[in-house]
């Protein structure tokens, strides 16, 4: 693999910007959400009286799986990895309409949704600044380096 391939070799690492932190922490919070709201359906559905166990069973073991990607992500942006930037920045727009939807809910849900749609939104900022894609090795369009 070339440096033009790996822009994150140890010689170009600079310090991480905090901006970036913040989105590694903010998109590990989100993965550890996921994780626990599927244990949590997933040990409800098991103990409890749910209408359809099976389905309730598929929630869970489905909300697990899904965690892996904001975790993973969250590891990748912690480690400066470039790639990590799209797994997270894909969360936050999967984030974006459950926020909605739990915004339209007469009930106990709309502090959720406020919660949610405020994490993805300051996430989504951390994640386009110019010091974090800067960080990341991450080149804007027309700025590829010249190959021969």
């Amino acid at each position: 693999m070339t440096k033009e391939q790996s822009p994150t070799t140890p010689e170009t690492v600079g310090p991480r910007p905090r901006r970036l932190t913040y989105a590694a922490v903010l998109t590990a919070l989100e993965g550890v959400g996921l994780a626990v709201g599927g244990v949590w359906v997933l040990v409800l559905g098991l103990t409890g009286d749910p209408d359809d166990r099976q389905q309730a069973v598929t929630l869970g073991v489905t909300l697990v799986a899904l965690a892996l990607l904001p975790l993973l992500a969250a590891r990748g942006l912690f480690a400066l990895r470039s790639w990590s930037r799209g797994p997270s920045i894909i969360t936050q727009i999967l984030a974006l309409p459950v926020a909605y939807s739990l915004l339209q809910a007469d009930s106990i849900a709309i502090p959720a949704g406020i919660a949610i749609a405020a994490i993805a939104i300051a996430t989504l900022v951390f994640l386009v600044n110019p010091a974090t894609t800067e960080a990341l090795g991450i080149r804007g369009p027309g700025n590829a380096p010249d190959q021969k």
